[in-house]
């Protein structure tokens, strides 16, 4: 047995450990540049460990894709749990808000979808990305209990955030220009995505 099979982690857990080594590789490198060498020291792991328990680098991005979009949904259903039924669209928009943002801190959770949305035009990909989109925004409509209009003003303001993030505009934060979107974009929020973001974590030196 390899020493990641006599290992204590369980193969779930590895499996887990696995999923979050591609976050970041995927997130730092797109689906083109991540490779499972990478991921593999990433995960402290050997490649061809990462390869027998995937198969191949396309299906441990599809698996990683959908588990960024299983935090998302969980996410937001946690929240949607919390409501009382007196809440109205702001209130509720503001709670799913701040459930999107609180995920930052894993920042190859987000790039990872927007590198998954960037592959739309891929015949096999193409489809994960609208099915994952898709099931966000059913979250939204269905189980928060958004209108159309208001769905589509919360998911434009959280592709947004999404691509302030994704360019690291708290890291200029002392700038007035970046100031003002953010505070306009995350209100009361903002402080707390500063702090978020600055404890994003890289991929690992040993895995550039």
């Amino acid at each position: 047995m390899s020493a990641e099979e006599t290992s204590r982690l369980s193969a779930p857990e590895r499996r887990e450990q696995i999923l979050a080594a591609a976050a970041i590789v995927f997130g730092e490198r797109g689906y083109a540049g991540g490779t499972t060498d990478a991921i593999a020291r990433q995960a402290g792991v050997s490649q061809a460990y990462v390869v027998r328990m995937f198969g191949s680098k396309e299906k441990l991005f599809r698996a990683s894709a959908l588990r960024a979009a299983d935090k998302v949904g969980h996410a937001f259903r946690d929240t949607i749990a919390t409501f009382n039924g007196d809440e109205d669209a702001e209130q509720k928009t503001l709670a799913l808000a701040a459930a999107y943002t609180s995920l930052v801190a894993d920042r190859g959770i987000l790039l990872t979808l927007l590198h998954l949305f960037a592959l739309g035009h891929d015949d096999t990909l193409g489809p994960l990305a609208r099915e994952c989109f898709l099931d966000t925004y059913r979250i939204a409509r269905d189980e928060a209990g958004l209108t159309p209009e208001e769905a589509n003003a919360f998911f434009a303001r959280g592709m947004l955030t999404t691509v302030m993030l994704a360019m690291r505009l708290p890291d200029d934060a002392a700038n007035p220009y970046a100031s003002e979107l953010m505070s306009c974009t995350f209100g009361e929020l903002t402080t707390d995505l500063i702090t978020l973001s600055q404890g994003q974590v890289p991929i690992d030196t040993s895995g550039r």
